[in-house]
């Protein structure tokens, strides 16, 4: 039988991939499959910490614009990370699979506080870790908020569930030749200002020797497959 290829894992889900067709909001067919691999892969003694996103219901930049001030804009990006972790940590424990909350900013009566050796006992474990709030400080994104998470807690890897099915050469909407990449280096993920992490995420990545897995979250699975060590998606990492 095979053993995982990864034992400590750093899942990034974004807002909207939770969401689902909607595109907005919460998409419990999505959640409900994706809690399912994540059982799964706990079967195998895999560690997984998630680093969710909160683009399904408010994002900062975007939604505030102009017509608010960054930080409070930036700060409601952070509670709108909250509602899709207390979601996701709902359905685990519907399907009775251990799970804590934590915030990096305190709200005591709903989550845990931050607490890097807490989270780590608690994967050890075997309970899933969902961290809310990104890094806790405005003008960071959740991307830097996973790279963040996933040094902290020593992961192998950080696996980036999103709507597209790896890294192109360009938007592969836009341009019907963009090239899929199997493999890339950080490197080159800045100089073409690829779509993947944002700079800081990447650069942070980079530092730390963190391979990141870019793939689709269309089929949850794909979760399971890349912990196993399927080639899918694109890896993001040295030469």
């Amino acid at each position: 039988m095979n053993e995982p290829k990864y034992k400590r894992v750093l899942l990034k889900i974004s807002g909207e991939a939770l969401a689902g067709d909607a595109h907005r909001g919460l998409d419990f067919d999505v959640i409900n499959d994706v809690c399912d691999v994540l059982k799964k892969c706990l079967a195998e003694g895999v560690q997984v910490g998630i680093v969710v996103g909160g683009g399904n219901f408010w994002r900062g930049v975007k939604d505030g614009g102009d017509r608010m001030e960054r930080t409070r804009a930036d700060h409601m990006g952070m509670l709108a990370t909250v509602i899709n972790a207390l979601a996701i940590a709902d359905i685990l424990e519907q399907k009775d699979v251990p799970v804590r909350v934590q915030t990096a900013i305190e709200m005591n009566r709903i989550a845990e506080p931050y607490i890097r050796s807490r989270a780590i006992r608690h994967m050890e474990k075997g309970r899933v870790v969902i961290f809310g709030c990104g890094t806790g400080n405005p003008f960071f994104s959740t991307d830097t908020g996973a790279a963040l998470r996933a040094v902290e807690i020593n992961a192998d890897a950080i696996l980036l569930a999103k709507n597209i099915d790896g890294v192109y050469s360009a938007d592969p909407a836009k341009d019907p030749a963009a090239k899929k990449y199997d493999t890339i280096t950080y490197d080159k993920v800045l100089e073409q200002h690829l779509a993947v992490m944002d700079s800081t995420a990447t650069s942070l990545s980079m530092e730390n020797h963190m391979p990141i897995i870019v793939f689709a979250l269309k089929d949850p699975e794909n979760i399971y497959r890349v912990v196993m060590g399927e080639d899918i998606g694109t890896t993001v990492k040295e030469d």
